[in-house]
């Protein structure tokens, strides 16, 4: 009788011993120790679909610094640190231009997302079309970026995420005090000095970055599962925000590195679906058994406060 093996152990010494495993783990924890520290600023600022918007849009960009960069400066179009420039840009416009929509008409900011979402996303599987009936060079496979294949990573696109990654972290660290009033009360930051569409585009460039930089990796439409899901299970469990920043790129990392282990235990698994399945794993245990907001809590601090009001009567 033959069985249906799902997953089986790789032993530590093959695993790291991989160029490839190897690459793709380093890249994989970068990616949620950077996004999932980050999207907390988003989180936080409750404009978690932001994320969404951010990852759709990025298509735009990749395509559109593809073709610049191949037709035009003859350059190899597929470098991670071209593609990852376009995508910064692409996903800022979009995220700038929601907030632009929504802050000068009648329009909601999540209607304004979601046609920001369409357009640039819209745009950019156009631009996809186009790609691939022309006669551009290494324009083949370009669209895996929309899903991502860690698989693929190599040492020099882990350099770049960590450049990006650290330059992100940098910004947001140097204007740590303007951007965390401008999160929390914008009316206050604007009086004590600090310019809201400057913030707001600091904001938004840091929080662009660390998203996109996983395009390669998990793909554009899964970044919003590696930006919201730490930041959210982070919440449950911390009060303040530094503490939730850290505790959320922790988790990110941790998350990322099992996730990469268990797609390659299980064979021709895409790595970046069985990340965010840990993800949800880790955020559901959150939302269960934190000591503070998980629905045990609640349930617990529910029936006693009953019982103190039966006693009462």
């Amino acid at each position: 009788m033959s069985a249906l093996v799902l997953a089986e152990i790789v032993p530590a010494s093959e695993f790291f011993g991989s160029y490839t495993y190897r690459t793709m783990l380093i890249g994989t924890v970068l990616i949620g120790l950077f996004s999932g520290g980050l999207g907390c600023l988003l989180y936080q600022r409750k404009q978690s679909l932001l994320a969404d918007v951010i990852g759709h849009s990025a298509i735009a960009g990749v395509v559109g610094a593809f073709i610049v960069s191949t037709a035009v400066f003859n350059v190899n179009g597929r470098s991670m640190a071209t593609l990852t420039i376009g995508a910064v840009i692409s996903s800022a416009l979009a995220a700038l231009l929601a907030n632009v929509i929504s802050a000068h008409s009648r329009v909601s900011i999540d209607a304004a997302m979601a046609i920001c979402l369409a357009l640039f996303y819209g745009g950019g599987m156009v631009g996809l079309r186009i790609i691939a009936q022309s006669t551009l060079p290494n324009r083949q496979g370009i669209n895996t970026y929309l899903f991502g294949n860690a698989a693929t990573l190599t040492t020099e696109d882990n350099i770049v995420i960590l450049v990006f990654g650290l330059i992100a972290v940098g910004v947001a660290a140097f204007t740590w005090r303007g951007l965390t009033l401008f999160i929390f009360d914008p009316v206050f930051a604007t009086m004590s000095g600090y310019s809201g569409r400057t913030v707001s585009t600091i904001l938004f460039l840091v929080t662009t970055t660390s998203i996109v930089i996983g395009v390669k990796t998990v793909g554009l439409v899964l970044m919003i599962a590696f930006a919201i899901m730490p930041a959210a299970a982070a919440r449950l469990w911390v009060r303040h925000m530094h503490t939730m920043i850290v505790l959320a790129a922790i988790l990110g990392a941790v998350c990322g590195a099992a996730g990469s282990y268990l797609a390659v235990c299980m064979g021709r698994v895409p790595t970046g679906p069985v990340i965010v399945v840990v993800l949800f794993v880790v955020f559901a245990f959150s939302m269960l058994f934190s000591p503070h907001r998980s629905l045990t809590q609640i349930r617990v601090s529910r029936r006693r406060a009953l019982a103190a009001q039966a006693e009462g009567n």
